[in-house]
């Protein structure tokens, strides 16, 4: 995902000396006026053209131009939208005018938004943001089919954390379709929304919030299944697809797109991780175990996938002795299994000691292996911890 902004080169934009030929009053006086800087009078001059002459295509340009030195950027493109609709006479001027503003707009989106980053004071950088975003804003007006402008607004809008604000411009963004970082972004925001409304569902017990929550999802699968369509081979894509589907309750959905992410880059630790994490889920300890072992053998390092093996072996052994205990049977076969999280749980904490759940859960291992003194002490370390 884009880190940062990037500046783009600003085209020179200048009106040039105004001839004055054999025009209406209205566009002699507004040229005058310009070559003298008096824009309030030149602008005064041209709505009164236009107004004699709505098909004014010079009229029309002019007052384009004065509006974009106002910094009225709708204005301005409405204004050179009805110059071209009277003619093409100012085509090549109009088009070098929106690079122009464009750029320059742009530009300073990306200095606003570096100063608000910058900026300790709370109130000066939300400031900032919101000049950044104005920006950003105004040079989507200038090149509506660049993804660059939305997918920079969106990011100042998450930087001020109104998340729902950045929907609107990656929804543009999507639709271009150029990205798959606006895709990620998307599908994210929808799939927390959707999460934190489940939440909230589970304690309010308000349909209304279910509902809403669905449709959240609904709509994080959608953006990313297209986001996956356009960029198979986008990982980030399908690590949040897979996430969706999950909220959504489609782990068979989800198990389908990991295999396939597993079947033509075997080498992806993420996705060796995360089809077991699915695995494990679905209680297929085997397939769990192959796959976490295979993230761990990619990278020894991996500790995520280091704990949740350990966790396999866990669940797998309270399986077995939950099975044997329906049956009447005493034997200890659970065990094993429970052996084989030891090493893990132990490598794990080694690089993460401070986790009081991961030291309970290694001290309830060692107390159904029967090692009471290490479990004494890993209880002791959860409370310490704690």
């Amino acid at each position: 995902m884009k880190k940062g902004f990037i500046y783009l080169s600003i085209l020179s934009m200048a009106l040039a000396m105004m001839a004055f030929q054999c025009t209406s009053a209205e566009l002699t006086g507004a040229k005058m006026y310009i070559n003298q800087k008096q824009y309030e009078k030149a602008k005064e001059a041209l709505l009164k053209e236009v107004e004699k002459n709505p098909a004014s295509d010079e009229g029309w340009y002019l007052l384009g131009f004065l509006y974009g030195e106002e910094s009225n950027y709708d204005k301005m493109i409405d204004a050179y939208d009805k110059s071209l609709k009277a003619s093409k006479k100012f085509e090549a001027q109009i088009t070098e005018s929106k690079k122009y503003f464009w750029a320059t707009s742009f530009n300073r989106g990306v200095i606003f938004y570096n100063r608000a980053v910058k900026t300790a004071d709370a109130d000066s950088s939300k400031m900032f943001f919101e000049k950044a975003a104005d920006m950003f804003k105004a040079s989507s007006i200038f090149e509506p089919d660049s993804i660059i402008g939305y997918s920079n607004l969106a990011m100042t809008y998450i930087a001020m954390n109104r998340i729902d604000d950045a929907i609107a411009p990656l929804e543009k963004a999507t639709f271009i379709g150029k990205s798959s970082d606006v895709f990620i972004m998307l599908g994210q925001i929808y799939l927390e929304n959707g999460n934190a409304l489940l939440q909230s569902y589970e304690t309010s017990k308000k349909e209304e919030e279910k509902i809403k929550a669905d449709e959240y999802i609904n709509k994080s699968v959608k953006v990313l299944e297209e986001g996956r369509s356009k960029f198979p081979e986008d990982g980030d894509i399908l690590l949040r697809l897979s996430n969706a589907y999950i909220a959504g309750n489609k782990l068979d959905v989800a198990l389908n797109a990991f295999k396939d992410g597993i079947e033509k880059e075997p080498g992806n630790k993420y996705y060796q991780y995360n089809y077991a994490v699915l695995l494990l889920n679905a209680k297929d300890y085997t397939g769990a175990e192959e796959h976490f072992k295979k993230a761990v053998e990619i990278d020894s390092e991996y500790s995520n996938a280091v704990y949740n093996l350990a966790v396999t072996y866990v669940r797998w052994g309270a399986q077995i002795r939950d099975d044997l205990e329906a049956k009447g049977d005493t034997s200890d076969k659970y065990k094993e299994k429970f052996s084989l999280a030891i090493p893990h749980l132990e490598k794990y904490l080694t690089v993460n000691p401070k986790e009081p759940a991961v030291w309970e859960l290694l001290g309830k291992v060692y107390a159904n292996l029967g090692m009471t003194e290490k479990s004494i002490d890993a209880f002791k370390k959860a409370d310490q911890y704690r």
